[in-house]
């Protein structure tokens, strides 16, 4: 589908908390070209861009790769971690050999890249043959009949805050732990034909959300009482949270990235090797897919 060139850009936005310090300030009724903000869950943005309905948003990093062909990355935009993100929880009730060994996980299917980064963790990291098994968000009906619980976003932070007595797993932290790298769960794309046709526009857009990360990133306290009102919390918690992650898009997080979707295809959930390619004023700065293995 091309992006009409008398209709305003269509921005996708998450409503979860980890892109809020890049989305805080960002004012689209101060644009000079008036962009529309359409908010969905993950699942949903990544279909409505991939169908072109919409010509740029966050969406989950395996839908970019899988479909990067038709997409270019804003530069330093994107939501990662090198260590803990506290919103990427897998809750155990059984222990982790039970589970590995052909044990039950309930997924919620809000986001394909914590799905994908599990099972690169159960069965590249630990070996395990885990059964794999869609939910609604909801711990205790997960755990009903499931051995374990993978929980994202605002779900995993209420959940996480519960006397529960689960053991919890941080899957991006065990991929710091094996890798040593960055994880990038979301990134910023961009429809190439959008970018093509209205390249002033993805401009001054591209400005407004980076002008709203450096805010955020100088006063973190407007996000955090926003926190507070809308998901509840102390001070302390999200102090901690926002200071966990990372909304920059450099050599580090390109490099984890990479790695990423290089286990992804050797596990058969991606049938390509992916080069990530950035937008930018001059044209897409491309990053080779890693060779073949």
């Amino acid at each position: 589908m091309n992006h009409d060139r008398t209709e305003p850009i269509r921005i996708g936005r998450i409503d979860y908390t980890n892109v809020w310090p890049v989305f805080h300030h960002f004012d689209p009724e101060q644009l000079s070209c008036a962009p529309k903000l359409v908010r969905a869950m993950p699942a949903e943005l990544n279909r409505r861009l991939r169908e072109g309905a919409i010509d740029m948003a966050a969406i989950s990093s395996f839908a970019y790769g899988l479909n990067s062909e038709d997409y270019v990355l804003l530069p330093n935009l994107s939501v990662s971690a090198r260590g803990p993100v506290q919103s990427i929880l897998l809750f155990l009730k059984s222990p982790l050999k039970k589970v590995l060994d052909g044990g039950r996980i309930a997924m919620t299917t809000t986001s394909a890249t914590s799905v994908n980064l599990l099972k690169i963790l159960m069965e590249k990291f630990h070996g395990g043959h885990p059964v794999y098994e869609t939910a609604e968000p909801d711990l205790d009906s997960m755990l009903t009949h499931a051995d374990a619980a993978l929980l994202i976003g605002d779900h995993a932070i209420r959940a996480s805050w519960q006397n529960h007595g689960y053991e919890v797993i941080d899957l991006s932290d065990s991929w710091y732990r094996f890798t040593g790298m960055w994880m990038t769960f979301a990134v910023w794309a961009v429809r190439r034909e959008a970018a093509a046709a209205k390249s002033a526009d993805i401009g001054e857009i591209y400005r407004a959300l980076v002008d709203s990360k450096r805010r955020s990133y100088g006063d973190m306290r407007p996000v955090i009482e926003h926190a507070l009102r809308s998901v509840g919390g102390t001070e302390a918690y999200w102090k901690g949270y926002f200071g966990g992650l990372n909304h920059d898009f450099g050599a580090g997080q390109r490099e984890g990235l990479s790695l990423f979707f290089k286990y992804a295809r050797e596990l058969g959930h991606m049938d390509k090797n992916v080069a990530i390619e950035e937008w930018s004023l001059a044209g897409p700065i491309a990053t080779p897919a890693a060779p073949p293995q």
